[in-house]
């Protein structure tokens, strides 16, 4: 296995600061990006940098915000400056929010998008000119079950950002596969505990009319919500094997990567929609004569 130059972005905590030490673990060269590494990350940045240390593995930090063209134009350009090339974007930097859909301004659903789809976007159009050049690379996106999974209540925003998430991806893979850039999804589910994922999300701007909700027909129903996917999550459920899942698929060797991969204990029917609706995009690319968009072109 060769020693890959990968940036993990949203790497502060949750899947992103797992999945960074996990393939730091692995042997590669890792930078988990974050934001404010010289403010309320700065403490953040000291654990890193003690624990790659400690362990004399190479993970680094890198100052990017994906909500910002120019951070993530600089957090690229300071990775290339040290290393020269870029191997693996895991897109992970999220953010979710809990509450009724009508109670969230139009402003924060625009800042869930911002996160959730933008941020992406802003780090491939800094990246992705390096990648092509070379030839090779992966993208592997860290989406959610709800995309095509069981969509409780309350978390309106967060759902629709992430299925814009994943319709991205869907066509990142075939827009990049003939220059030879690889593309995974990954799928985790509804993990509620081992991560800050719920205890940090955030809440409706407009609380008269949330409590319009909690005080009519919907009282109780967000506890309910939250203790049901609780309830449904195993007593096992390790939020590490996400992080572990993406160092099986960065190791995988280039053209073998899969498309797609799950990491829900709780099992909530994603897979199941996924595997129908991965289908058909796979008949319909065959149908128009671009069947070779759907692998990417490895070099020689």
């Amino acid at each position: 296995m060769s020693r890959q130059i990968i940036l993990v972005t949203g790497a502060s905590s949750g899947f992103g600061l797992l999945t960074a030490r996990a393939l730091a673990q692995a042997g590669h060269t890792v930078y988990a990006s974050m934001r404010e590494t010289q403010g309320r990350n700065a403490v953040r940045v000291s654990e890193v940098a003690a624990w790659s240390s400690e362990r004399g593995l190479d993970l680094r930090t890198v100052e990017l915000d994906v909500q910002s063209d120019r951070s993530a134009e600089a957090g690229i350009a300071q990775l290339l400056k040290d290393t020269g090339r870029l191997d693996v974007i895991v897109h992970n930097a999220g953010h979710m929010v809990f509450g009724p859909a009508e109670a969230f301004t139009p402003d924060q659903f625009i800042q869930q998008y911002d996160v959730n789809v933008l941020g992406a976007q802003r780090v491939n159009r800094a990246a992705l000119p390096q990648l092509r050049g070379q030839g090779s690379g992966l993208l592997v996106w860290v989406g959610s079950s709800s995309t095509r999974g069981g969509t409780p209540p309350f978390l309106a925003p967060y759902f629709a950002a992430k299925a814009a998430m994943d319709a991205l991806a869907v066509s990142y893979s075939t827009e990049l596969a003939r220059w030879g850039i690889e593309t995974t999804i990954m799928v985790p589910g509804a993990f509620t505990k081992g991560t800050n994922h719920f205890a940090h999300s955030g809440k409706p701007s407009d609380a008269a009319r949330a409590a319009e909700y909690e005080a009519g027909p919907y009282a109780g129903v967000a506890d309910l919500a939250l203790k049901g996917l609780a309830s449904l999550e195993p007593a096992d459920a390790d939020p590490t094997e996400v992080a572990r899942q993406i160092v099986g698929v960065v190791n995988a060797p280039s053209g073998k990567r899969p498309f797609r991969v799950h990491v829900d204990p709780s099992q909530d029917g994603a897979e199941i929609v996924n595997a129908v609706a991965d289908r058909m995009r796979r008949e319909m690319y065959r149908n128009i004569g671009l069947a070779d968009l759907l692998s990417p072109r490895i070099a020689a």
